[in-house]
């Protein structure tokens, strides 16, 4: 079978060539292409031919999918799907795997971080020293007895509660399916509503889903303490982002830090960008060398299982 990995992924060049091998041994071939191309009919031409093709969070539409007549296996270097037509790929019969967990320690340290720079001012701070500015009347607030409200409790929310009982935290949490483990480390299950309550500081851990779209909007934040702040790291359209603006603006909440917005950065304007009290990165929460590693085997463990099955099924 033909198996292109239509970008890079963080594959290196050494490692390209132990999989190419790997591959070949077992009468199929893997071409890598090293940049990054998004529009359409450069995603067309790679895929085209391709049985298996490899991609992470670049969407792939009907139109992409229908120009691609070999395909059978789309191994995705990523967690979440809502960036490919799924329902085209169920009726085309072509099978769409994810690299499920890879990044579920990289995502949590980072809405972790987030929480330590909001309290804690240390962009802001940064900038205040370069410019020859100190401390002032600044004082900043510790995680240490805060109530963090999870949203959403599966693999990464659970791995930022289990961070954040390190730090002292209280954490409390809704989710649609109750985990024994989170309530082995002490994790208190509530509703919705009353983790938007009582939360110091709430932070943001579901897929994005037709459930899920917008469901944080303004009805939502004021039911939050007028000193919480948010903490998004998981989709931005599950936010409506012009509330969650207005709120910093109105003092309704008193921070937040986002990763994740509506469309895939770089952006050219968003509600967010002159906010007070919000610090916004490129959504890199799971880019780190170690979760691109695990990533790498993921996939490439995806594909074998796959193939393996095909053969046996001969």
């Amino acid at each position: 079978m033909k198996i292109t990995a239509i970008e890079p992924i963080g594959i290196s060049t050494e490692r390209y060539l132990d999989i190419k091998n790997m591959f070949a041994q077992k009468g199929h071939s893997f071409l890598l292409y090293a940049d990054r191309k998004e529009d359409e009919p450069t995603i067309v031409e790679r895929m085209k031919d391709a049985d298996i093709a490899i991609i992470s969070n670049i969407p792939l539409t009907k139109n992409v999918l229908a120009q691609c007549p070999k395909l059978k296996l789309l191994a995705v270097a990523f967690t979440g799907l809502d960036h490919i037509d799924t329902a085209y790929c169920a009726e085309r019969g072509i099978e769409v795997v994810n690299a499920n967990g890879y990044a579920t320690v990289a995502v949590a340290e980072l809405a972790v971080g987030l929480m330590l720079d909001v309290y804690r001012k240390i962009t802001f701070m940064d900038s205040e020293t370069r410019n020859h500015s100190g401390r002032g009347s600044f004082l900043g607030r510790q995680l240490k007895d805060k109530t963090v409200g999870i949203i959403g409790t599966g693999a990464i929310g659970l791995e930022t509660a289990r961070i954040l009982s390190a730090f002292g935290c209280k954490i409390i949490a809704y989710s649609r399916t109750i985990r024994k483990q989170a309530t082995e480390i002490g994790v208190t299950y509530m509703c919705f509503e009353d983790v938007m309550r009582q939360a110091d500081i709430i932070s943001l851990h579901l897929p994005l889903t037709t459930e899920t779209n917008l469901l944080i909007d303004s009805e939502k934040l004021n039911l939050c303490k007028t000193s919480s702040i948010f903490i998004n790291t998981a989709r931005g359209k599950i936010v409506d982002n012009i509330a969650l603006a207005k709120a910093l603006i109105n003092g309704k909440i008193a921070g937040a830090g986002v990763d994740v917005f509506e469309s895939e950065p770089p952006l050219t304007t968003h509600p967010l960008f002159s906010v007070p009290n919000c610090i916004l990165t490129p959504h890199i929460a799971f880019a780190t060398q170690e979760s691109f590693s695990e990533r790498i085997d993921i996939v490439i463990n995806n594909i074998n299982c796959w193939l393996h099955e095909k053969t046996i099924s001969k």
